[in-house]
């Protein structure tokens, strides 16, 4: 029975700190996915435009368009950028950065309509075509409400914030714990992170292998081969 070697410090210390920035960054990028997803969602409930309507036969009637009928695309991306929490933790390496893109493309998406509406404010014939008013049917007084377009910004920026995160996390060490791996997974990669220079196996090697399913204190010629019982020399 061997026993474990002294880990090296400076090794220790470069997994923990890469362990902490992994962890940091998975947090940051779920922290802006949910704020993001709730911005946009809380925008689409708002009004953003008001106006007076009056088509010649009534009394002259108010209309309030909410960010889900003057933007209808935001509670879909906000559904998006929900989604994108979970598969933030399940996908890895190329997924990962597509996972990215689909983030930044969701941002850039969300920031159409706030553009549109500090840019070329409201028509007459948009705002009556969004308010389905009939032909006849004339509009007064448009009113825009920018605290629904300023919510909706914020969003965007946290979710362009999410797809930098998503692009710059490592490769080698996103998606899901090695614990959620097959045996046969997590035994392959225990054999491939093999032994160090002194020969003993490390603490971290060692845990791997139990949990494997292989006991790291035997040698190559203590292990029982092919399918039989024999007894150990």
């Amino acid at each position: 029975m061997s026993t474990a070697g002294p880990q090296n410090p400076e090794s220790s210390a470069s997994s923990a700190g890469s362990m902490y920035s992994a962890r940091r960054s998975t947090a940051v990028t779920v922290g802006c996915l949910a704020l993001a997803a709730v911005a946009l969602w809380a925008s689409s409930r708002m009004v953003w435009v008001s106006f007076a309507s009056a088509d010649g036969l009534g009394e002259e009637r108010a209309v309030d368009l909410d960010g889900a009928t003057w933007a209808a695309a935001l509670t879909p991306l906000a559904l998006v950028l929900v989604a994108g929490i979970a598969a933030s933790f399940a996908v890895k390496g190329w997924l990962l950065r597509g996972l990215g893109v689909l983030v930044a493309l969701v941002g850039v998406a969300a920031a159409v309509p706030v553009v549109q509406l500090v840019t070329s404010g409201v028509s007459e014939s948009k705002a009556a075509q969004l308010a389905e008013l009939p032909g006849r049917a004339e509009v007064r007084d448009i009113e825009v409400s920018y605290g629904p377009a300023v919510l909706a910004a914020v969003g965007v920026v946290l979710a362009l914030i999410a797809a930098v995160t998503l692009l710059r996390r490592p490769m080698r060490g996103a998606g899901l714990s090695s614990k959620y791996d097959a045996p046969a997974t997590r035994r392959e990669a225990v054999q491939r992170a093999g032994e160090p220079e002194g020969g003993a196996p490390t603490q971290r090697v060692m845990w791997d292998a139990l949990d494997a399913g292989d006991d790291p204190t035997d040698g190559p010629d203590e292990r029982p081969t092919g399918g039989g019982s024999g007894t150990r020399t």
